[in-house]
Formats: C-alpha cells, sequence, structure tokens
C-alpha cells in the first residue's frame, strides 16, 4: 500500500475522496479572539512607539553601519517589502475584528429591543392597572370622605340632640308652669 492510503481517514464509514487537500482545521472563535487581540494591540501607542523604534533603528543601521554590515542598502525595499507584509495581514485581522465586534453590537441592540419591547408591555400592564384602580378607587369611599361624612352626621346629631334638649326643655318648662298653675 502506498503512503497516502496507509493514512486513516476521520470517518472509516466515508471513503477517502481522491485528491482532496486536506486544509488544517482552526477554532472560528479562538481564531476571532486572536484576531481582536492584534488589532487591539496595533492600536495602541505602544505598538506605534515600537514600530517606530524599530524603523528608526532600520534606518539608522543600513545607513550608518558600514557598508558590508548594511542589509539593506538605501532605497530600503526589505522595509518596504516587510511593511507591505504588515498591512496586508493587519487589515483583514482589523476587519475581521470589526465585524466581530459588529456582531456583538447586533446582538447587543437586538436584546436591547426585546427588553424595551417587555419594559413597554410591562409598563403599559401597569398603566391599566392604575387605570382600573383609580376607577374602583372612585367607587370606594376614601378616608377623607369618611371623615367628612361622619364629621358631617356627628354635627347633625349635635343638632339633634341640641333641639330635643330644647324641646325637653321648653317642655318642662310648660309643665313646670302648668303644675305650678295647678298648685
Amino acid at each position: 500500500m502506498t503512503d497516502s492510503r496507509r493514512e486513516r481517514p476521520d470517518r472509516l464509514d466515508q471513503p477517502v475522496e481522491p485528491g482532496r487537500v486536506r486544509l488544517p482545521r482552526f477554532d472560528p472563535e479562538s481564531f476571532g479572539r486572536w484576531s481582536e487581540a492584534i488589532a487591539r494591540y496595533m492600536g495602541t501607542a505602544q505598538f506605534i512607539v515600537w514600530m517606530t523604534l524599530v524603523i528608526g533603528a532600520w534606518f539608522a543601521w543600513n545607513t550608518l553601519a558600514p557598508a558590508n554590515l548594511r542589509f539593506d542598502p538605501y532605497t530600503f525595499t526589505f522595509l518596504t517589502l516587510i511593511l507591505s507584509l504588515q498591512a496586508s495581514y493587519a487589515a483583514p485581522l482589523i476587519l475581521l475584528a470589526q465585524n466581530r465586534q459588529t456582531d456583538r453590537d447586533r446582538l447587543a441592540m437586538e436584546e436591547d429591543r426585546r427588553r424595551a419591547a417587555m419594559q413597554k408591555a410591562d409598563t403599559e400592564y401597569l398603566a391599566r392597572e392604575i387605570a382600573s384602580l383609580r376607577i374602583a378607587m372612585g367607587e370606594v369611599a376614601t378616608r377623607d370622605f369618611l371623615r367628612s361624612e361622619l364629621s358631617r352626621l356627628a354635627d347633625e346629631l349635635d343638632e339633634a340632640a341640641h333641639r330635643r334638649e330644647k324641646r325637653a326643655r321648653s317642655e318642662w318648662e310648660e309643665d313646670r308652669k302648668d303644675w305650678e298653675e295647678d298648685h
């Protein structure tokens, strides 16, 4: 058997496809976190300072060092190539990080909308409940209403008692006058 047939396929129940190139598998979430970390670092002052120091050292070495020790002559072709390579990888990593942030923002916005809808429904429910309580309270005697009614009734009872007392006194006086006249 050849070396390619000795390798065991991932699944024994499926035939190996001839000529298929198997690329390494990676976890998209881990790769996304890694790209975000790189993009986050590239957006710091520390990265810019270090990059400036490296480029400054590169310039200094390739212009001030003896000619036989210079590895990138005056036009700095190798430095240009390295910076282009860095930019060609940095741009997609930054875009990937931005896409991930956009996805997180979208999920957060959907969650905010869901919570806002729930809060609105709760608020509307509470407003209806308060309105129904106000209507019901219109039919129920309040403490102030009861106090005013009791005070009015107490005044009426006092007046009635005062009238009865007055009537009783006048009757008593009439009876006394009648009795005095009889005796």
